[in-house]
């Protein structure tokens, strides 16, 4: 065709309209991408593109049918709904029922301090989760989003990622992120890392393949113990091997080395990357416009509830139980006793208020509002659900990927073998002369991971190394698997080669290597060679298998001596008759704080559980260098669970380390289980126990890939990494700076400090007012007046209440971030009946005291005096109370904590200052006389002296069952 007729065609081919139906043309690149066997040019036809790819027009015209190129996301949320969600708890359910029944009594005073502690928590929590959605919307911006693209004609250009459109033709280059589904059209040494999709750590060569031939099964240089298999995320119909197809790149990999040009067959939520998100199972509701595409299943879940859910439904229904029986009981008893009616309706309500922790939202919202607000100061956690930290705090076990969390995304060498297996340096000095002249003169665009950490071994002979001279280089190519370097050196510096002659030095697969060796070094000091014979092979195949298994990358290099031949070029074809020298394994770099972290994170109770899609022999490996448990059974193959009931599966994951070659649908099971427990495996005989029980965890999964979304969705607390993929971060419920577990170790002690601090009010001010209600009504039913006056009631709850916003700044001490912070309410009940009931005999032994001290107590003003005494006492012990239970003997002979003390002074000083001065008889109060003080006075220290022994008993009991649990181990069964 000449220049003319081109010109022409180009000119008519803006105008042009594609003729496929609406229903089939939004996912007929999709179709190509799942269906194997086209060729480079029968797909460019299909998409009515071509090699120069497509017009400005065009891809106008297409941007317009297509839409942009952007994975569906959940819509976020205004401020008006967040505020409208944060209500959405039982707790809060109970204080709103609270105030309005307190309105419906003309108890005005009461009704309206209870609503505005609602709407102050309600506001901090809704501020506090927008502030942390602009965080995370501002990592977004971090990430690059822009492709080169190709258009006619012939312009290329850098244009936002979310402007492709199918037909597309785009360039690749190292470093870059896939921005969609890609057909490679040509390639150059191209390696794609799969991880975010199919959790496989090893890059996966791509290139465009013949014909539309299979081949997987290629991988990059080496014998990786990962294998490049997909990990079998669901895409709507494709099946798992279309991750192994080498002329296929998926949105959400990247790439780690060589160059190629492709066209991009499916964009927006047609690409698996969006497929696998959208039909996920375990994922949350989605937001507008994620609707499920051509066949997709709608498989999706609302997540589990959390353990902070789980917390404050429990508190909450315990202490609606208790609000729900007190008001009946105030009426029947007064109405049987004192032949009371309706008139006491408002002291009854002013009970179940004073039962009531009003300041419950307001504490937690503030405590986990200030530690998520102090991570993020520091930069390095972004909390973007406020009951997320305390979920932190609860959890027992952190279940995570390997790649780029554990370990770096990088390789390091393990060992340099001769052919026998022993240790020998001349296999590593061959691979390091390999490597850098490959680098040197195959003029790549970036270094091989491999080339460069073979060359980081061999830096201490780098001199050496430049006493050769570089001939040519044929670089690593994914069908052959090998590349080669040809030097050549004089003969006294390398003894054994003659003058003018050319050394081919390769290295690659062991398999692809080995097939084309001829004789393998035997004699490593002599240089002694032997033919390689099937038994020499069948020995070598097994070191192979057995290197593997253990984990290591194996890279094997071999020689071959040829003549010079001045202007001839080297070809693949040279690459024969070799000698094999032995093999060079690698292994993934461990992160520099992974084993500091895991070592850590076991000191504070948290098992940490490996689940990836990596080799058996691989995880083995990290484990070990990590100082996790290795024993038998530690690591188990992931499809070991597809038989096991989920019983069965909670109570091997109790005592498993790690799983191994895991797909999503594996994680999230094994999450799911670890969460739910399971009881003893059932014996023959009627006490004989088959396995032991595996009791419900608190599970946090740290994750970056796609492939992690089912597990992020199915625990308790998602985290992901800044750099995790989007959809992945979306769903996270933290987001880290970095993949460095130091950093979770961090959150976790934000959380439990948070969750300390909220324990704390919780059991103080719940034991203080039970015993206070204990009294009031013993009281009232003894006395022929109402022991307290709503009014004071209401006035001593606002006291109270006021200085309980301490404890959200307070710093628990180093025993509450020792072991996870979980609030049982049955432990929480039998906290606060214990210290209850001693609260309610120093009330009754106050009542005592004000029947000695206060003469005339049937007159009004032996009344008011009454009322006066029982209102000190009840803020002197609230005080004593705060001071004692929260910091224990020993620290309180000491120095309190600041916020407490302060806390602490201000109620005692309210306590005795408030009814002599000019608002008590406002309040119906009088001045007491001087015998109640030094009466008041024995009774406190009595009661102080008894919250003592309490406390320090309490204490060293839960100080015994943690040094038990750290006895059997972070796996061990969490005690209340």
């Amino acid at each position: 065709m000449g220049p003319a007729s081109a010109r022409t065609e180009e000119e008519a081919e803006p105008g042009r309209r594609t003729t496929a139906p609406p229903d089939a043309r939004a996912d007929s690149g999709a179709r190509l991408r799942d269906t194997p066997g086209l060729t480079a040019l029968e797909t460019l036809r299909t998409l009515e593109s071509g090699p120069r790819g497509l017009s400005e027009a065009q891809a106008e015209e297409r941007l317009l049918r297509y839409g942009d190129n952007t994975v569906p996301e959940r819509r976020p949320a205004g401020r008006s709904w967040r505020f409208v969600r944060s209500l959405r708890d039982p707790f809060t359910t109970v204080l709103l029922c609270l105030a309005l029944v307190s309105a419906a009594v003309a108890s005005w005073g009461a009704a309206c301090v209870i609503a505005v502690l609602v709407v102050v928590s309600a506001v901090l929590r809704s501020s506090g989760e927008y502030r942390a959605e602009r965080s995370t919307a501002a990592l977004r911006e971090l990430i690059a989003t822009t492709a080169t693209v190709q258009r006619r004609p012939g312009a290329t250009r850098e244009i936002p990622v979310d402007q492709l459109v199918p037909g597309d033709v785009i360039r690749l280059g190292p470093g870059d992120l896939v921005p969609a589904d890609l057909r490679v059209l040509r390639a150059s040494g191209l390696t794609v890392r799969q991880a975010p999709l199919t959790g496989e750590s090893a890059p996966v060569a791509k290139y465009p393949g013949e014909d539309g031939v299979d081949a997987s099964g290629t991988g990059a240089a080496g014998s990786d113990a990962a294998g490049t298999g997909a990990a079998g995320i669901d895409t709507s119909g494709a099946g798992p091997d279309l991750f192994a197809r080498p002329e296929l790149c998926f949105q959400g990999s990247s790439v780690a080395s060589g160059s190629a040009t492709a066209v991009v067959l499916a964009t927006g939520a047609d690409t698996v990357f969006a497929g696998t998100y959208r039909t996920g199972p375990y994922r949350r509701p989605s937001g507008k416009g994620a609707v499920p595409g051509p066949g997709a299943r709608d498989t999706r879940r609302t997540r589990p509830t959390s353990a902070f859910d789980r917390s404050v439904n429990g508190v909450s229904w315990t202490l609606i139980r208790f609000m729900l029986l007190t008001p009946p009981l105030v009426l029947m008893a007064n109405a049987a006793l004192r032949g009371r009616g309706l008139e006491t309706l408002p002291f009854a309500v002013a009970v179940a208020v004073g039962l009531t922790p009003e300041m419950l939202p307001v504490i937690v919202t503030t405590a986990l509002a200030r530690g998520a607000a102090l991570l993020a100061r520091g930069g390095e956690v972004i909390v973007k659900r406020l009951p997320a930290l305390h979920d932190l705090g609860a959890i027992d076990v952190l279940c995570t990927d390997k790649t780029g969390t554990l370990t770096q995304d990088r390789p390091v060498l393990d060992c340099s073998l001769g052919p026998d297996g022993r240790p020998a340096p001349e296999p590593l000095h061959w691979a390091a002369v390999n490597s850098l002249w490959t680098l040197q003169l195959a003029e790549l665009p970036t270094p091989d991971a491999l080339d460069e950490a073979v060359l980081e071994a061999a830096e201490d002979d780098f001199d050496e190394l430049l006493a050769y001279e570089g001939i040519a280089a044929l670089p690593f190519d994914p069908v052959r698997r090998t590349s080669c370097a040809v030097v050549r050196t004089d003969a006294d510096a390398r003894a054994g080669l003659r003058l003018g002659a050319h050394t081919l030095v390769v290295k690659g697969a062991p398999e692809a290597v080995l097939e084309r060796c001829a004789r393998v070094r035997t004699d490593r000091a002599g240089g002694e060679d032997t033919d390689l014979d099937d038994a020499a092979r069948a020995r070598l195949a097994r070191l192979v298998a057995d290197r593997t298994a253990d984990g290591l990358r194996l890279l094997a290099v071999a020689v071959a001596e040829r003549p010079a031949r001045p202007g001839r070029r080297y070809t693949p074809a040279d690459e024969r008759g070799l000698t094999l020298v032995g093999f060079v394994g690698l292994r993934d770099a461990l992160a520099p704080t992974a084993a500091a972290a895991c070592a850590g994170l076991a000191r504070r109770g948290v098992a940490v559980k490996i689940l990836t899609g990596d080799h058996p022999g691989t995880v083995t490996h990290v484990c070990r260098e990590l100082g996790l448990d290795t024993g038998p059974g530690a690591v188990v193959t992931a499809d070991r669970t597809d038989g096991l009931t989920d019983a069965e599966l909670a109570r091997l994951a109790a005592r498993t380390t790690a799983f191994a070659r895991c797909t999503p649908e594996h994680k999230a099971r094994i999450v799911a289980a670890l969460r739910a427990g399971a009881g003893p495996e059932p014996g023959p005989g009627a006490e004989d126990a088959v396995a032991p029980a595996a009791p419900p965890r608190t599970v946090g999964f740290l994750g970056d890939g796609v492939n992690d979304l089912p597990a992020l969705h199915a625990c308790d607390v998602g985290i992901a990494p800044r750099d995790a993929v989007d959809v992945t971060r979306e769903a996270a419920d933290v987001v880290l700076a970095s993949k460095d577990l130091g950093a979770i170790d961090g959150a976790i002690v934000a959380g439990r400090r948070s969750s300390a601090n909220i324990a704390t009010y919780l059991r103080i001010t719940l034991s203080s007012n039970l015993g206070n209600v204990i009294a009031m009504l013993g009281a009232g039913l003894l006395l022929p007046f109402l022991p307290m006056l709503p009014a004071q009631v209401l006035v001593q709850n606002l006291c109270f209440d006021a200085v309980q916003l301490a404890f959200a700044f307070d710093r628990p001490g180093p025993a509450a971030l020792r072991r996870p912070a979980v609030l049982r309410p049955a432990d929480l009940l039998r906290y606060i009946t214990g210290f209850g009931l001693l609260n309610a005999a120093a009330d009754l032994a106050t009542f005592g005291v004000l029947v000695l001290a206060v003469h005339g107590v049937g007159d009004p003003g032996g009344q008011d005096a009454f009322h006066a005494g029982w209102f000190t006492e009840n803020l002197l012990t609230q005080a004593l109370v705060m001071y004692l239970l929260r910091t224990g003997r020993r620290s309180a002979e000491g120095r309190a904590p600041g916020p407490i003390r302060l806390a602490v002074c201000a109620l005692a000083v309210i306590g005795l200052l408030l009814p002599p001065s000019p608002l008590g008889p406002l309040l119906g109060m009088a001045p007491l006389p001087p015998l109640y003080y030094g009466l008041l006075a024995a009774v406190l220290v009595l009661y102080g002296a008894g919250l003592a022994w309490a406390k320090e008993r309490y204490d060293r009991k839960a100080a015994a069952e943690h040094q038990g649990n750290l006895d059997a181990g972070p796996d061990a069964s969490p005690q209340p």
